[in-house]
């Protein structure tokens, strides 16, 4: 099944087409790729992001893809066939009970693409919490939005939770996006 045949089926799909190169870039740059252990992926979708960071990570690092989307996690399934990716078709609200004792590490950071301005109150409050409580000590929570996304939506969670947030735009991205960087 194709991406935009997901986005219309699906409205926890984020966004018409996969983020860009240069969102991806923009992102990952974020990442100390030669100290990272596991790295987790909330809504992989194509796998734009996998694909990007697989290319980066050690050999002995971990790769950790929360897919709800059941069209999306079989593609996923089929096209990282890596033995460093541990794909889940669930939510990511259930993301400690799929990483606490499972890796020989916390992740070092956990990169999210859901569109939590579609998303109830209690569930993004939810996602949230739990991705505090499985980071490592100085950890980052790495959530990408489509640029319209308000403050409201994800920024004000974030500070409740966690000690510093910035955020930024990439323009060279359809739709723009906004990037937060959320540091525990």
């Amino acid at each position: 099944m194709n991406y935009v045949k997901c986005f219309l089926r699906d409205r926890n799909v984020a966004s018409i087409t996969p983020t860009s190169p240069f969102g991806v870039k923009r992102v990952c740059k974020k990442i100390d790729f030669s100290t990272a252990n596991v790295i987790v992926e909330y809504g992989p979708g194509a796998g734009v992001f996998t694909e990007y960071l697989l290319k980066k990570m050690r050999p002995t690092a971990h790769l950790v893809l929360i897919e709800r989307n059941p069209d999306m996690f079989k593609c996923l399934q089929e096209s990282f066939r890596d033995q460093r990716v541990h794909l889940f078709n669930d939510s990511a609200e259930n993301v400690g009970n799929l990483v606490n004792g499972q890796l020989p590490h916390k992740p070092d950071y956990v990169i999210s693409g859901i569109p939590f301005s579609y998303i109830d109150q209690q569930a993004r409050q939810d996602i949230i919490q739990q991705t505090h409580e499985v980071l490592a000590d100085k950890g980052k929570f790495l959530a990408y939005q489509t640029f319209y996304q308000k403050d409201d939506h994800l920024f004000v969670h974030l500070e409740h939770y966690f000690k510093q947030v910035k955020s930024e735009f990439e323009l060279l991205n359809i739709p723009p996006m906004r990037i937060y960087e959320a540091m525990k």
